[in-house]
């Protein structure tokens, strides 16, 4: 079986060059850019072959810098069944996330607003519509008559860093304030989804 090439020999030299790639990463995101592995191997002072062994790709390399870039849920195991406490759970941690990364999500933003952008940058591809859904879930059962995916969405479009920026630089909230203001309106737009979809029948009486 072939051995990980962080795993062989020189194993703290090569913890240190990971850190540097690393490193470098998080001081390009901060300056505005979205860095490739070359990028980060040229701020770092490591060569590009070296670069490609610890990170084959930008996505590999990007989701080491941002760990919850890979993520399929932010709820605990074991998770909840409260579709409310689910919400409140995922969104107290895309916010986390919103605050904790805002410098590199305000740059991923600029960029993406630019002509001939293409492709959104791989900090931003959605990720945090599947958290909201993964929160939503038991309303499959319990409310089908509500599109647990369209909800997702409309939470995501009042939630994400688009808002904070704008609660933030326009309404001059405090961030504190600004990110209990995003999830106060997750919740009210699910209360508004409960409240206008009928519930599920009561069982007969014996």
């Amino acid at each position: 079986m072939a051995i990980p090439y962080e795993r062989s020999g020189r194993r703290s030299q090569k913890a240190r060059t990971r850190a540097a790639l690393v490193t470098a990463t998080r001081a390009l995101l901060a300056q505005g850019a979205i860095p490739t592995v070359e990028d980060a191997a040229q701020a770092a002072d490591i060569s590009r072959t070296t670069a490609y062994r610890y990170f084959p790709n930008q996505r590999a390399l990007l989701a080491a810098v941002r760990p919850e870039i890979e993520q399929h849920s932010l709820l605990p195991d074991p998770a909840p069944t409260d579709p409310r406490m689910r919400l409140e759970l995922v969104m107290r941690e895309c916010v986390r996330i919103t605050q904790e990364w805002e410098p590199e999500l305000r740059a991923s933003l600029r960029l993406s607003l630019e002509p001939g952008a293409g492709e959104p940058s791989p900090l931003r591809r959605g990720r945090a519509i599947g958290w909201i859904e993964d929160a939503l879930a038991p309303l499959r059962e319990s409310r089908p008559h509500i599109d647990v995916h369209r909800l997702a969405i409309a939470i995501r479009s009042a939630t994400g860093i688009e808002s904070f920026i704008w609660l933030v630089d326009v309404a001059e909230l405090i961030r504190t304030d600004a990110a209990e203001t995003l999830c106060r309106t997750a919740q009210a737009l699910l209360a508004q989804a409960l409240d206008n979809t009928p519930s599920p029948p009561s069982a007969p009486a014996p």
